[in-house]
């Protein structure tokens, strides 16, 4: 039925059905559009498509266990994915696989000049490896994202700023003696060691301008930072551990080396084993053949038990009797000679003892009471022997005192 044919009614109800329809279906695409634009959002987020990326690559001696899109690790985070493994050219004889990686913000700031590495390690017991960087010790930051820029003495003199411009390279004025390092602000200090060097110009950073890309990328082997181009990466040393599977290689290896020898000593084993069978058989037929002989041993003691058996002959029943008596009558005497001695000779020592005190004691007494006593009697001596000499030189007594000085007379010759 054509419309034209509806009453005026139908027409109205059905324009409004039409805009209705019309609202729902424009909303209905509103909501599919936010809901897919959220879904890319969040999965940009969470890929980390906002972030700034930071290349470097390093070289492995194999590419076993490693495949582009792999996670990089950082302390135990994903920090990263490996983008590119590739092989080395046929002249390289010093590396073999190249492989490049890429590290998300804010954690490519753990990685600096000194200190950090990337490590190849074992992931799981198939064969799988991942790649862990290190973090830095030390040295500087592995990429700047401050405007790089060439001064001289005379344009940094004239917009010396402090806490602005930061040197962009290591200055030295010996082999190893740094004047200016990189990183660190200009001072007017610094600017007048690097003129006594003779240098009229050097790198610089502005530190007051800070860009959402990479500038600057340190160069190593001349110390200083130099403009970023994507193709000069900052390499990473790797520090590579060979995958299980080729350690499993290696230890079966090993056994099947070692599995002779154990095989050797299996069979030495079973000879010994083989052996003791044959000496434990043989102790058998020897205990049985000493059966007898142990019986008749039995035997044989038992015989000494009863009254007058050997051992009654040997030893009498009466022996420990009178061995008894003369250890009794030897003790008695030792007592009797024991007490004499002591009522003889301690009665005697002692009472000899006890005089003696008593005249040592009534001779300190008499000293004690009469002090010039040893004097008078030193006295009396003294004036004794003058006396003595007096008599000597007497004329009456001198020839009693005489003595034969007389010449010996001498020897006879022969």
């Amino acid at each position: 039925m054509a419309l034209q044919d509806l009453t005026p009614q139908l027409r109205t109800r059905l324009s409004r059905m039409e805009r209705a329809v019309g609202w729902f279906v424009l909303l209905a695409t509103a909501l599919l559009l936010f809901g897919f634009g959220y879904y890319i959002y969040t999965r940009a987020q969470t890929k980390g498509w906002f972030k700034i990326k930071v290349p470097f690559y390093t070289f492995t001696d194999r590419a076993t266990g490693l495949k582009e899109g792999d996670p990089v690790q950082l302390m135990g985070f994903d920090v990263g994915q490996i983008t590119r493994i590739t092989s080395q050219p046929p002249e390289d004889y010093e590396h073999n696989v190249y492989v490049e990686f890429e590290i998300k913000e804010p954690y490519y700031g753990y990685l600096w000049t000194e200190g950090s590495r990337a490590r190849v390690t074992s992931a799981d017991f198939l064969g799988k490896r991942q790649l862990e960087v290190t973090k830095g010790t030390g040295g500087h930051a592995t990429y700047a994202f401050n405007p790089l820029q060439e001064l001289t003495l005379e344009q940094a003199r004239t917009m010396l700023e402090p806490q602005r411009w930061k040197f962009a390279q290591d200055i030295f004025d010996s082999a190893t003696n740094a004047i200016a390092r990189a990183q660190t602000f200009i001072s007017q200090k610094s600017l007048d060691a690097i003129a006594a060097r003779g240098l009229s110009h050097f790198q610089a950073l502005d530190t007051a301008l800070e860009r959402k890309k990479i500038t600057a990328v340190w160069n190593q082997p001349q110390h200083r930072y130099e403009t970023y181009g994507r193709t000069n990466k900052f390499w990473l040393p790797s520090e590579e551990s060979p995958a299980v599977t080729e350690r499993l290689e290696k230890l079966v290896g090993q056994i099947e080396a070692a599995l002779p020898n154990f095989l050797i000593l299996t069979n030495q084993i079973n000879i010994v084993l083989s052996n003791s069978a044959n000496m434990t058989s043989n102790f058998n037929a020897v205990a049985l053949g000493a059966r007898p002989a142990v019986s008749n041993l039995d035997f044989i003691t038992a015989q000494l038990k009863h009254s007058g058996a050997l051992g009654e002959w040997l030893l009498p029943t009466n022996f420990n009797t009178k061995l008894d008596a003369a250890f009794d009558g030897a003790n008695l005497l030792l007592t009797n000679a024991n007490t004499n001695l002591a009522n003889l000779n301690l009665a005697n020592l002692n009472l000899a003892i006890i005089n003696l005190a008593n005249i040592t004691s009534n001779l300190n007494a008499q000293v004690q009471a009469n002090s010039n006593l040893l004097t008078g009697i030193s006295s009396t001596v003294m004036d004794a022997d003058t006396f003595i000499q007096g008599l000597k030189r007497h004329w009456l007594l001198r020839s009693a005192f005489k003595t034969n000085n007389a010449p010996a007379p001498p020897p006879k010759r022969r």
